[in-house]
This record gives C-alpha cells, structure tokens and sequence, in this order.
C-alpha cells in the first residue's frame, strides 16, 4: 500500500516484489482456510457448497432464470440444471413460467429454502462472533479493519 491508503500496483525492488508475493501468498492461504472453517457451518450437512451458493443467490437478488443461475455460478446450464433438480427435490426451491414469456422457467426460493439460507448464515455468524470472542481487543479492531480492506480488493 502507498502512503495515502491506495495499493500500489507495481512493486518497486524485487525484494519489494517478493515481500508482496509472500503476503499474497499467507493471505490466500488464510482466506481459504477461513472460508472453508465457515463453509463447515451450514443447517443441511448434505448440502454442497454450490447448492447453497444457488440458495443465497436467490435469497439476495431474487428470482432467476437458469441461464442467468448458470452463468452467475459460471457452470453450464446442464450443470446448473441438475443442481436446481437437487434443490427443487428437497423442496427448497419452485420452478414456475415466466409471465412475460411462458417459455422461460423462474426458479425461486420456498420458505423452507429460505429457512435454510437463515439458518446457515446464524450459524456462521455464531461461529465467527465465538472466534472473535477469542481475540484481543486490538485484534478484534485490526480484523475489522482487514475486512473493510478486502472488500474493497474485491472491486479492484
């Protein structure tokens, strides 16, 4: 990072260089080791992570088409297909024809669906806040701090 708070997008000497690659390196490997200590914490065990990426899809932005699903996911749509089967199986999700052109096929959540999105997202929630729980004050602070950086990289 420069000075005024902005990643700096060339490093400058190769041990600059190789100071950024080891950072980048650590934080991939904690992110990842993060995400999938999350992932841990779902309601439906059985569940695989991109049945449960489709799930949150829908109970953030609403209804979708499969295509638009698919795409989303950046899966085939007869992979995304099998996946909304999956889902429409266990009652978590309705498949219904678009008003404005009957040929197309809206998937929504259910409210059992919607359940599981809940729950998921209070269990990780308890997870994350017991973790935290277990931190310094300052680290708890430098964690906030982390976050706010790494949703911003996001959108680089």
């Amino acid at each position: 990072m420069s000075s005024h708070g902005t990643l700096t997008t060339e490093p400058t000497t190769p041990d600059d260089h190789a100071d950024l690659s080891a950072a980048a390196s650590q934080l991939r490997i904690a992110t990842f080791r993060l995400a999938r200590r999350m992932r841990t914490q779902r309601a439906v065990d059985s569940m695989s992570d991109g049945q449960f990426a489709v799930l949150a899809a829908l109970w953030k932005q609403g209804p979708h088409t499969l295509g638009e699903l698919a795409e989303r996911e950046r899966v085939s749509a007869p992979s995304m297909n099998r996946t909304v089967n999956c889902l429409q199986d266990s009652g978590w999700i309705t498949r219904t024809a678009d008003e404005k052109d009957g040929r197309k096929v809206v998937i929504s959540l259910t409210d059992a669906g919607r359940s599981v999105v809940d729950e998921t997202a209070r269990r990780r929630d308890a997870w994350v806040e017991s973790a935290l729980a277990q931190l310094t004050d300052q680290e708890r602070a430098t964690i906030a701090q982390a976050a706010e950086i790494m949703a911003r990289m996001v959108t680089l």
